[in-house]
């Protein structure tokens, strides 16, 4: 039996108002890795990073399912922190502070100085992934900022950027000081010209810091007793 024009008619109009209902909403997904978890203040990410500092110092870590928390990382990240650190062997930032994995987003570089690309690297974090707080993390004996302080000049042009990029923390505490006192000003003060240097040369991270979207926290940790010791005034 044929069918009617009127049919096919039918049958198209039903097709096209379908195709064109919108898709229903993904479900929506866990904010940081392991779970939805609400948005943390900057005092309770510091508050909990110096928990795991503490845990750390004690020789009591934390223990954690490694496994299931890899696994659960495998389509996002979100970690709550930003860490500009030196690549010293003896200070890495997730041991120090006692964090998993996804919750520290670290960029390492000799003297925790940071160039293009560990800045590109913050702006990722903070832009794409909801990273708000950054610590800039010196630690005590730095051979960076020791070789910047003896005014050698250094054998290869990268060490001399490196050495070019701490000299105005040097030469900024040159005159109060002198021997291992000198260098240990100098670290101090290389780690807050770190901070203000991040958002000298990045727009979006001080506009963000300007507009209260980003904590920048600066700290040193002690090689001998494996403290973080936090330096910028919001710490007093």
């Amino acid at each position: 039996m044929r069918r009617k024009p009127v049919y096919f008619a039918i049958v198209f109009l039903a097709t096209f108002a379908l195709a064109q209902q919108p898709a229903a909403p993904a479900p929506a997904t866990a904010h940081h890795g392991h779970a939805a978890q609400p948005a943390q203040s900057p005092d309770k990410i510091w508050s909990d990073l110096m928990a795991g500092n503490q845990r750390f110092v004690a020789g009591n870590l934390k223990p954690r399912a490694l496994v299931s928390v890899r696994e659960s990382l495998t389509k996002s990240q979100h970690p709550k922190a930003m860490v500009l650190s030196c690549s010293d062997s003896r200070v890495p930032p997730e041991s120090v502070f006692d964090q998993t994995l996804g919750d520290l987003f670290v960029v390492r570089a000799a003297g925790n100085i940071a160039g293009p690309l560990g800045l590109a690297s913050m702006e990722y974090a903070f832009d794409h992934l909801g990273s708000t707080v950054l610590v800039v993390l010196g630690h005590t004996k730095c051979g960076a900022v020791t070789a910047a302080c003896s005014g050698e000049k250094m054998p290869t042009a990268n060490l001399q950027a490196m050495a070019d990029q701490i000299d105005p923390a040097v030469m900024k505490v040159k005159g109060s000081a002198t021997g291992d006192a000198l260098i240990e000003a100098a670290i101090k003060e290389n780690v807050h010209q770190s901070a203000m240097d991040v958002l000298a040369h990045s727009d979006l991270l001080r506009h963000a810091k300007e507009q209260g979207k980003l904590t920048v926290i600066e700290a040193e940790y002690q090689l001998g007793t494996g403290e973080v010791v936090r330096l910028d005034k919001a710490a007093h």
